[in-house]
């Protein structure tokens, strides 16, 4: 009942339930990934669920928490073509309506840029975790000790 007196645009249930989802389902991967024992060949059913299961995480990614800020910027804040965003102090008033700026910027072209940063947003995410998946268990390079020039390693004795 409080939320209902206040206002708040940044809170859409759907958008950020949605988005928190989407964040689980990709960080639950990580443990799975670590617990699987390397070069272990996959079963017909295990590469089965394990598709679907991509397949669910990057529905959620690039189709429902885009479509949820979409509709949460077009109808609950209503962000149109006919709104001109003019800044703070008219800064970005155009120069059609007697300002200084050279072109006009709708809200509904804020809106598509920010549909398109949460589009490369989770592109950038999801290509991190390819690499991460196909490195995940691959040894990590020992520090190199330095040598003295006769080939002996240098080490300081406690």
């Amino acid at each position: 009942m409080i939320l209902a007196r206040y206002y708040i645009p940044f809170l859409n249930v759907a958008f950020l339930f949605s988005l928190a989802v989407t964040i689980v389902l990709t960080l639950a991967i990580i443990p799975m990934a670590k617990r699987r024992p390397a070069g272990k060949k996959l079963s017909w059913g295990e590469a089965m669920a394990g598709s679907a299961y991509v397949y669910f995480v990057l529905f959620l990614a690039y189709g429902v928490v885009p479509h949820q800020a979409l509709t949460h910027m077009g109808n609950e804040l209503g962000w149109r073509k006919d709104k001109l965003l003019f800044g703070p102090g008219a800064v970005l008033k155009p120069k059609s309506l007697g300002g200084f700026f050279p072109f006009q910027i709708s809200y509904e072209a804020i809106q598509d840029i920010v549909a398109t940063v949460i589009y490369v947003i989770f592109l950038a995410i999801q290509i991190y975790m390819w690499i991460w998946w196909q490195k995940r268990h691959k040894p990590k390079a020992a520090k190199a000790i330095a040598t003295s020039s006769f080939g002996r390693p240098l080490v300081k004795k406690a």
